[in-house]
């Protein structure tokens, strides 16, 4: 979605970038390397321009970063295999971003573990709206019934092999309606967001799994797709991004670490009591001609817009990821719950 990868601004150029000129303030940052003369080392944050990172929005926008006791430098990736390649080197304290990646992270490296989620229950089932009547009257036996008539066979558009669109569609095809995923649709691999919205909008795949914005702002253009299917449904508490901190912050700086968990919640509490403002502070991060403010704020209303801090609500359903991740040679164990997760850090901040 943008080619501004690695590029690193102050806190008040990425402001007035943002408000002149949108997507240009996306690598919005804070403070130096030296943590603004000498002090204590500053923060560094990666994130990814998606709506699962809303609390990075917000936490930027609403000056919440401004409240942490060292600088923040936030870092923008494009897709996850890029932030993933960045972040296994060990640069960064924090990242937000797909469960997935942070599961690659934990098995290829074991230096990070998730402290938090950002986001539950977010990816949506899109088909056009001819098989959607279909699949209506006919549920799973739809996709043999469109072959027949069509002559081909259905084809899903959406992220790499592996990450959390794709994991979810196959686990909804395989568990949910009985079908292989492998030979009874196309999953066709398209990159990112945008290329998955570039291909609905020009009619050239039948359905996609994919997370909010992309929904509202395809069937905002009339494109002729709709919701078929919500991860709520057949998968209660399926994770999508989440907090990832780097050992060095977990055990060598447990109290800024702490300290990011509060502003996250404080963040996740702001977008619950005011989701129009927090609508707004995404399409500002990720570029009003990218989102615009109305269609962030309906996006806002979706059912697939639940934002969470809470780590242990994505628990069970980040178990069935763990294991399509080693099924699918993402990860080279299964992983448990324990070389996922670090707890401790929420339940103090949760408690207290």
């Amino acid at each position: 979605m943008s080619t501004f990868d690695g590029q690193q601004v102050s806190r008040r150029r990425f402001v007035q970038a943002a408000t002149g000129t949108g997507i240009a303030g996306l690598a919005g940052c804070v403070g130096g390397l030296t943590g603004g003369g000498g002090g204590e080392a500053p923060l560094s944050v990666a994130y990814m321009p998606i709506y699962p990172d809303m609390q990075h929005f917000v936490m930027d926008q609403q000056g919440y970063y401004d409240e942490l006791p060292v600088p923040v430098e936030a870092e923008l990736f494009s897709d996850g295999p890029s932030i993933v390649q960045a972040y296994a080197k060990g640069d960064y304290d924090v990242a937000l971003f797909g469960v997935v990646p942070a599961m690659i992270i934990a098995d290829k490296t074991g230096f990070a573990k998730v402290t938090g989620a950002n986001i539950e229950e977010a990816m949506l089932i899109m088909a056009s709206d001819e098989f959607a009547g279909l699949y209506e009257e006919h549920g799973g036996d739809a996709f043999a019934k469109f072959e027949q008539e069509k002559g081909r066979k259905f084809t899903f558009g959406t992220f790499p092999p592996g990450s959390v669109p794709d994991i979810l569609l196959r686990y909804w095809l395989d568990s949910e309606l009985g079908l292989d995923p492998e030979s009874d649709v196309n999953i066709k691999s398209l990159g990112g967001a945008g290329p998955v919205r570039q291909a609905l909008v020009a009619g050239k795949i039948d359905g996609t799994s994919i997370m909010e914005p992309v929904p509202t702002i395809v069937q905002s253009k009339g494109a002729g797709y709709q919701n078929i299917a919500w991860a709520g449904d057949f998968m209660s508490g399926q994770p999508a991004a989440v907090t990832m901190m780097h050992d060095r912050l977990r055990n060598d700086r447990p109290g800024l670490a702490k300290d990011f968990l509060r502003q996250h919640r404080k963040a996740t509490e702001f977008i619950d009591a005011n989701p129009g403002k927090a609508a707004e502070d995404a399409a500002t991060v990720i570029g009003e001609d990218v989102l615009p403010v109305d269609i962030a704020r309906q996006a806002m209303e979706s059912k697939g817009a639940n934002f969470i801090s809470n780590p242990h609500r994505i628990e069970s359903g980040a178990k069935i990821f763990a294991e399509y991740a080693a099924r699918l040679g993402k990860t080279e164990q299964e992983l448990g719950v324990s070389d996922i997760f670090d707890y401790s850090l929420y339940d103090e901040v949760a408690n207290e």
